[in-house]
């Protein structure tokens, strides 16, 4: 039994206009988003390398004279080693606030890495001497990537820009995924029926 033409084309005008509305919604969602889409693939695109740019982007992690903790200074006297380094080295009327403190121990180094203006300081954890002096542009491109520079910007400390530019990205990639797979398939599917 053949199928009935009448059914047969209300079908394919029927798929020509879901194919319209998921153009639309493809269409409109890239251009309301299109200055976002560019930051998070440029700085996305700069965190995978960032270990691999010769140091522009993120300082190398040095080796400290031994491994072994128990041979290690205290956190508390490195801490107010990096500090004093990082103020005869980088400027006395930087904050000390640090943002975290990263113990290697198969390096036997620690860093300090400082808030304002993405300081690294790391020593060896032995002896308290310095092993590099750097910058982590890596950490601000992280913050641009997932919003949270403007969190910091407006000292909010809650996150909140963060989260909704996260979740609004992350659905817009969803959205993206499905309608870009529609627009690929809708049209095979029309051709077959």
């Amino acid at each position: 039994m053949k199928a009935n033409p009448v059914n047969k084309n209300e079908s394919r005008k029927q798929q020509a206009k879901t194919l319209r509305v998921v153009r639309k919604i493809h269409r409109v969602t890239g251009l309301l988003l299109f200055i976002f889409f560019f930051i998070v693939g440029i700085s996305g695109i700069l965190l995978g390398w960032k270990k691999h740019t010769g140091n522009l982007l993120l300082p190398k992690t040095y080796k400290g004279f031994s491994i072994n903790s128990k041979d290690w200074l205290s956190i508390d006297s490195l801490k107010k080693n990096a500090i004093q380094v990082l103020k005869d080295s980088c400027g006395e009327n930087l904050s000390t606030d640090l943002d975290r403190i990263d113990i290697r121990p198969d390096k036997g180094s620690v860093k300090f890495i400082f808030i304002e203006n993405y300081w690294e300081i790391q020593l060896d954890a032995t002896t308290g001497e310095v092993l590099h002096i750097g910058k982590r542009h890596s950490d601000l491109i992280e913050r641009i990537h997932d919003g949270s520079i403007v969190d910091i910007s407006l000292s909010s400390n809650k996150g909140l820009f963060k989260v909704i530019y996260t979740s609004i990205l992350g659905i817009a990639l969803v959205l993206f995924t499905i309608t870009g797979f529609w627009l690929w398939y809708g049209p095979k599917r029309m051709r077959r029926n």
